[in-house]
């Protein structure tokens, strides 16, 4: 079946149960670190805080591009509708993580992992196959708009997430009459109803999408990309923390993720029906959008991740309102978000918003950089207001130029590695600027107790609701702690600056009218 045979009541369905997943996908990614707290002081897992998002990183960043080839051979419906149910039973057991007792040999904390993980297979299902779906039902001119409007469910899912976990986690504890159930609980919870909703839409409102490919699955490649990428992710998930860079672990690491890599590459070089086709990054488009992508998103969340901490140990206010003083960030990319998808659909012309927006984010990060101990929360908002317009276009625009520029049989695949690379930039931003940090604080707080500030960092982390955990911080550790994070900021710079030098070399081409088609030809249009 092709995009032109579908009736505008199907695409309006369609579009509804796509965003109802992407909803659930997005909200998941948020809604947790609000809980973290409770969770451990009930699970009693202190020492295994950071596995319950390394296991559901590992999972969906491995599975991207698996369920993205599998889209490409099986149809996006059937992919899709395995990763909802996938990750609903992931949910739900989740939620009763702990309940089972002995039953399984596993304590509460480390069955939370195995299901976060299990959750996380099913995850990985569903940002990459809304995407596709939506380049199988409009062709890549119309494609924007709707783009950007996923970028702005994004970001809403993204401020709401937070909320909605904290809220559940103080006020959500139901007493059914012995059994109590912890609030906590209903942070994987939600996600059951949303689950069941979009599950019954895409299985009995979606109509059947026409896979293009045939062909087996490259088996030994999947196994081959798990083998390079979850000791890649492991090393730079724990590395420095729970144990240090230098040790035997992460070399260990890193020398098996590169053996596995070379492994990986090798085969997909000679199989007829590779998970990753070399061949893709002959296309000067897929190979720089997804470089671009790659940066983009390693400096944003390196960045983003350290602002609630500036914020509650360089400002000394609570956890709440530093989650709520993230609204104008995400209030900029909703905006630019929806704004680029909507001129793309009206000019074709995807480069000058690409452009605009890594120089708008360069500018953002820059104020950023120049905050002091001094700085007032308005002061603070307008400049993070900054950063998220210039956040929003790279939402949907990577992907989009990537999508019009390999053929129909590809897009699929395509897709997934685009939101692949963009996690993994992720997860290197996170672990590179976090060891930046450190070593940042080790210089500017020569002589200071930094055991101290580690101490109140914790706290400040461990108290969201409770407010005010970093209020009575040392101004000396306060003005060590801000100097760190602003040399992570200026860090930031180059890394964005890196990416708006890829952005000028990706080729400008025109936006496909209709759909299917053939590869576009290298035919360029002024910027």
């Amino acid at each position: 079946m092709t995009a032109q045979t579908f009736s505008d009541t199907e695409r309006r369905t369609t579009l509804a149960a796509l965003m109802i997943v992407f909803l659930l996908s997005a909200l998941d990614q948020t809604i947790v670190s609000t809980a973290m707290p409770r969770i451990i002081s009930e699970l009693h897992g202190l020492t295994l805080y950071s596995w319950v998002t390394t296991a559901y990183l590992l999972t969906s960043t491995v599975m991207v591009p698996i369920w993205g080839k599998l889209g490409d051979i099986y149809g996006r419906k059937p992919v899709l509708v395995s990763g909802i149910a996938i990750f609903l039973a992931g949910s739900w057991l989740s939620g009763l993580s702990g309940e089972f007792g002995a039953m399984l040999g596993m304590s509460g904390m480390v069955q939370l992992i195995v299901f976060r993980a299990l959750q996380g297979i099913g995850g990985g299902a569903l940002f990459t196959t809304a995407f596709a779906i939506i380049a199988d039902l409009y062709p890549p001119r119309e494609r924007g708009k709707f783009a950007g409007i996923f970028g702005s469910v994004f970001g809403f899912a993204s401020v709401l997430g937070p909320l909605i976990g904290g809220y559940f986690t103080d006020h959500g504890t139901v007493h059914l009459g012995g059994h109590v159930i912890a609030g906590w609980r209903w942070v994987f919870y939600v996600n059951l109803p949303l689950s069941l909703l979009s599950l019954f839409m895409v299985l009995v409102k979606m109509p059947p999408l026409e896979h293009r490919r045939s062909g087996a699955v490259d088996y030994v490649g999947a196994i081959l990309l798990v083998a390079a990428f979850v000791p890649l992710l492991l090393a730079l998930s724990l590395g420095g923390h729970d144990f240090a860079w230098s040790s035997p672990q992460s070399i260990g690491l890193f020398a098996g993720a590169a053996a596995a890599l070379a492994a990986f590459l090798f085969v997909e070089s000679r199989v007829g029906n590779p998970i990753l086709p070399l061949r893709l990054f002959g296309n000067k488009v897929f190979a720089t959008a997804n470089l671009a992508g790659f940066l983009i998103s390693m400096a944003f969340l390196g960045v983003v991740t350290f602002l609630p901490l500036y914020m509650q140990l360089g400002l000394g206010v609570d956890a709440t309102t530093s989650g709520l003083a993230i609204l104008p960030l995400m209030g900029g990319l909703i905006v630019s978000s929806t704004l680029a998808g909507q001129l793309v659909s009206k000019t074709g012309r995807y480069k000058p918003l690409m452009i605009g927006g890594a120089v708008l984010l360069l500018a953002g990060v820059w104020l950023l950089s120049r905050v002091t101990t001094q700085t007032t929360l308005p002061d603070l908002c307008w400049r993070m207001a900054i950063m998220g317009l210039g956040l929003g276009p790279g939402q949907s625009l990577f992907n989009l130029a990537t999508q019009n520029a390999v053929e129909v049989r590809d897009i699929g695949v395509a897709t997934s590695s685009n939101q692949f690379f963009r996690q993994i930039g992720s997860t290197i931003g996170v672990a590179v600027f976090g060891a930046l940090l450190t070593h940042r604080l080790a210089n500017e707080g020569q002589g200071l107790d930094l055991g101290a500030l580690q101490g109140l960092a914790l706290k400040a982390t461990a108290s969201a609701g409770a407010g005010g955990a970093a209020r009575h911080a040392d101004p000396a550790l306060a003005q060590a702690l801000t100097h760190a994070v602003t040399g992570v900021f200026t860090a930031g710079l180059f890394v964005i600056g890196l990416g708006l030098v890829v952005i000028f070399f990706i080729p400008a081409l025109p936006l496909r009218g209709r759909q299917p088609g053939p590869e576009p030809v290298l035919e360029k249009e002024p910027i």
